[in-house]
């Protein structure tokens, strides 16, 4: 395992992402420091945060001048450089880091993909839109992962980097959709064991997926406005 420095995240309290890397941070014992990124701003359009990124999106890792992108390639870099021998989070055993990969990319296909497919047209093209078809094709992944749920975690009996990833996800979908909690009992009593499990789970994440929802609410009465005041 390697000493841990301080390591800079680019990041913002909202991005679902962003907080997948500090809970796993946490988890870990790492120390970070945070650089925040103001989307609406345009922070991560300009040519320094370019530099760092060209793809202009958060969160992003610079670890004694090792760039990482991308929260998934983030939190393994994260576990696989700094864990404990033996750790869970990302187990060696190839079928255990199956399980765990695979949910790993259904959080970045199937749940933020969704997220973000609502939400982006407010943040950053002036809808006020809320399309029912988005929202259904949103609440699916409830039931998705739902059903994945048959165990307490969702690659098995122990807490990995699939739950941090997919907990950051869902706990902002429900803010802006709460889910029919009789439908989905897995999901609900997987909720409620992170929640408990996680440290520092309402600051790191509860907190942002409120202030998120909030935001991208208001900003979408706003837009509203905007367009009928034309």
């Amino acid at each position: 395992m390697a000493t841990n420095p301080i390591i800079k995240l680019y990041t913002a309290k909202l991005s679902p992402p962003g907080r997948a890397v500090e809970l796993t941070a946490k988890l870990l014992g790492l120390k970070l420091e945070i650089v925040p990124i103001n989307l609406l701003a345009g922070d991560h359009r300009t040519d320094k945060f370019l530099r760092l990124n060209p793809q202009h999106t958060i969160p992003v890792i610079d670890d004694g001048g090792v760039i990482v992108r991308d929260s998934h390639a983030i939190v393994i870099y994260l576990v696989q450089k700094y864990g404990q021998a033996g750790q869970t989070l990302y187990p060696e055993d190839p079928i255990a880091r199956a399980k765990v990969n695979a949910g790993l990319h259904f959080d970045s296909g199937v749940l933020f993909s969704r997220l973000r497919f609502y939400f982006e047209p407010i943040l950053y093209e002036g809808s006020a839109e809320v399309p029912q078809d988005k929202i259904d094709y949103m609440k699916k992944g409830y039931e998705l992962l739902n059903d994945a749920l048959v165990e307490d975690y969702i690659a098995g009996s122990t807490l990995t980097l699939a739950d941090v990833s997919c907990i950051a996800t869902i706990a902002t979908m429900e803010e802006f959709f709460p889910m029919d909690r009789s439908r989905y009992p897995a999901l609900v009593a997987w909720i409620d064991r992170l929640s408990h499990t996680l440290p520092d789970y309402d600051q790191l994440n509860q907190e942002g997926a409120v202030e998120f929802a909030e935001i991208c609410e208001s900003l979408r009465l706003k837009n509203g406005a905007a367009v009928a005041a034309k």
